[in-house]
């Protein structure tokens, strides 16, 4: 691999502030964020004009950068209010704005010229005189479509200025339909996905029923399982790194702005470790791959694969069974503080664990190792049988690796 490239930015979702944080220390360059309106994640937490104003001074301080999302597909009655939002954006100072409606682009230009903007995927970016023109516009980076090979990305790459950014997702849920833009949800729940409503039916099982038979339902099944006709399988473009940046992707995009602090801390470090691995070493080799995939996978709730990157996907790609929202590792406790003296960790408990275990730690400078905790201590030191209230603080003795902020979690 050509290590005079430029090492692509690490950019992770965020649904709160604990979240953005989480990230920023788990080694993101960048943080994608949403406010209260006008991105496509309605459902998620999303951040106050106070917590975004926070977010950003936090990141700033941390050398990182934070966008954000304007992706929505907009109608008349939205457009002042798309104005004065971004009139509060431009008092705030992101670093860019991730837009796919060109009537709110232009609001952006307009109002905030001094912020970066970058298209939004939703804006079926497959060719490279859809960069060439968003750039002429003034766009700083266009995310690819997910429909596009890594041959195809880099023909674009060949076909555009050099000051223009390709982003391009690297992991997590994908989408069913062109970019993103279903329509799937507004139909069956008067939810729309491009307003930033989606209730996710591409996941649902389907039966069939025919009009001269009501209420007999018939199953749409390949086998016992039964066929989940629009369910695919999560991305991951771990063993396809180096591909994607002689291709000559700028941003690896991490998709899940529903996700949680755990998820985004096994995810972003793992592709940390992988990127510095390679940038270090000019190559990744099968043994960084292996233990950085079996780090994803601690935290995963579908299968993965690799999208539309290698071609057209087959079967393969497809998820023909329920998906299981159960992640295969589970994450117990958050380290909040460390005595070096005494070596006793003070942790703030999230899921359920019992102490005199074995239990895994893995950290912003941490590679996942197991650690034998002993007895635990509530706040009044009596000694716990079980640790099963979120949010509470208990106290052990700690004898491997710890840092602030490094999480626990159960070994399976």
């Amino acid at each position: 691999m050509d290590n005079n490239r430029k090492k692509p930015e690490v950019l992770a979702p965020a649904s709160s502030l604990e979240v953005l944080k989480t990230a920023v220390y788990y080694g993101a360059d960048a943080v994608y964020i949403g406010g209260e309106m006008y991105g496509l994640r309605a459902k998620a937490k999303n951040f106050s004009k106070e917590d975004m104003a926070e977010g950003i001074r936090f990141a700033h301080e941390h050398g990182k950068k934070v966008y954000v999302t304007a992706n929505i597909t907009a109608h008349d009655r939205d457009l002042e209010g798309v104005q004065k939002y971004f009139e509060e954006l431009k008092e705030i100072g992101p670093d860019a704005l991730i837009i796919s409606d060109p009537g709110v682009f232009q609001i952006a230009t307009e109002i905030c010229p001094e912020i970066d903007i970058h298209i939004s995927t939703q804006a079926n970016n497959v060719n490279y005189r859809t960069f060439r023109f968003w750039h002429k516009l003034g766009a700083t980076r266009v995310v690819t479509a997910r429909e596009l090979s890594i041959r195809e990305i880099a023909d674009i790459d060949a076909h555009i200025p050099e000051d223009l950014e390709i982003e391009t997702f690297v992991h997590g849920a994908m989408c069913i339909s062109y970019s993103g833009r279903c329509l799937l949800s507004n139909y069956f729940t008067g939810r729309d996905a491009n307003l930033g409503a989606c209730t996710h039916p591409c996941r649902w099982k389907y039966y069939i029923m025919e009009e001269n038979r009501p209420g007999e339902y018939l199953p749409v099944e390949e086998n016992e399982r039964g066929t989940y006709i629009f369910n695919s399988k999560d991305l991951c473009m771990i063993e396809h790194i180096p591909e994607l940046v002689e291709a000559g992707v700028d941003s690896f995009k991490i998709e899940g702005r529903m996700k949680s602090a755990y998820y985004l801390a096994t995810v972003v470090s793992s592709y940390r470790m992988l990127i510095d691995y390679i940038y270090e070493h000019g190559h990744a080799d099968v043994e960084i791959i292996e233990r950085v995939k079996k780090e994803i996978a601690k935290a995963e709730n579908r299968p993965t694969g690799p999208g539309f990157y290698n071609g057209l996907p087959g079967y393969k790609v497809q998820l023909y069974q329920d998906h299981d929202e159960t992640v295969t590792q589970e994450y117990v406790a958050i380290v909040q503080d460390y005595d070096k003296e005494s070596q006793m960790a003070t942790l703030q408990v999230k899921n359920h664990f019992m102490p005199n275990q074995d239990l895994e730690i893995f950290g912003p400078h941490i590679l996942s190792t197991i650690v034998h905790v002993g007895d635990v201590y509530d706040s009044e030191d009596n000694v716990l049988e079980v640790c099963n209230k979120p949010m509470q603080i208990v106290h052990t003795k700690w004898s491997g690796p710890i840092e602030v902020d490094a999480m626990i979690r159960k070994i399976r």
